[in-house]
């Protein structure tokens, strides 16, 4: 199966032109059934049965998993057979009557407005990566772009005539504009700041690494923690809860459900909806706390 796990995964990326981390997490969740079915004695995909794939689906909530996870492993596996049928390599789709688990829906966790302020006010320095920090935070929050997309712009997508960033993957692009507090930090930063910050002068990266070199999402993520950790934020923090804080204040403030998702990027408005859901959730505890007859 390993062969053909690898013409998979080269056709999403030469034919699809999916991202990098789509690639690499069907890649691995294909592996690890590869490795399950290898120590069952089955290597050539064609023999492979459902009642394999039933055994490998009892295997992993045997093991525990979050139900999460075992719904993605299950949906790669139906992609991959997808594949394997539209190529002519099985005459049948094993996988076709596997079903996920149902999915227990968390709400977002989201930041009050006083801890995204106080967030936000600790990069307060003159060094070089606090003027950086306190730009890609308030980019962050004014935006809310993914964190794979932040570390990615590049001095071309930000417009700051204009006041707006491009934000693009592998299929389409959406233009997100940002505010005042955002705009006031990116000049700072881009005042003489990123240059000094980049090892090679010519590079089009917006942001930079101590090192000088682009900087990747462990970094932005040990950064985020280490500036909730000094704002006294007791809920654990990460990039993401950014955007969806972004996300719910802006329901919360009365922008129109399109409009957010658009900024955000999702092509299902129902992924949206989530925050209007939060939204109504506040007023029903507000009035709840507050109505006389409550």
């Amino acid at each position: 199966m390993e062969k053909e796990i690898e013409t998979f995964i080269s056709y999403l990326h030469n034919v699809k032109k999916t991202s990098d981390n789509t690639e690499m997490s069907y890649k691995r969740d294909l592996e690890k059934l590869n490795y399950f079915l290898t120590t069952k004695g089955i290597q050539d995909v064609t023999t492979v049965t459902t009642e394999d794939l039933d055994a490998y689906v009892k295997h992993l909530e045997d093991h525990r998993l979050a139900t999460a996870t075992i719904s993605r492993n299950i949906a790669s596996i139906k992609t991959f057979y997808h594949y394997l049928m539209q190529e002519g390599i099985v005459t049948k789709d094993v996988s076709e009557k596997l079903k996920a688990p149902k999915i227990e829906k968390k709400m977002p966790e989201i930041m009050t407005p006083d801890e995204v302020v106080r967030l936000l006010e600790q990069p307060g320095g003159d060094s070089p990566k606090e003027i950086r920090d306190k730009a890609m935070l308030e980019l962050l929050y004014a935006t809310g772009i993914r964190v794979t997309e932040l570390i990615s712009l590049k001095t071309s997508d930000i417009n700051m005539q204009m006041d707006f960033i491009v934000c693009k993957d592998a299929n389409k692009e959406r233009v997100i504009p940002f505010g005042g507090a955002a705009k006031n930090a990116l000049k700072r930063y881009l005042n003489g700041t990123r240059e000094s910050m980049l090892e090679d002068k010519k590079s089009n990266i917006l942001f930079a690494n101590c090192s000088g070199q682009p900087m990747s999402r462990q970094g932005f993520w040990k950064l985020i923690k280490s500036y909730a950790k000094k704002a006294d934020i007791k809920a654990d923090i990460t990039p993401h809860t950014l955007r969806h804080s972004f996300a719910a204040h802006l329901v919360e403030n009365g922008a129109d459900l399109k409009s957010v998702q658009e900024m955000l990027g999702h092509s299902d408005i129902s992924t949206t909806q989530v925050y209007a859901n939060l939204n109504h959730n506040h007023i029903r505890e507000v009035y709840a706390k507050a109505h006389p007859r409550g």
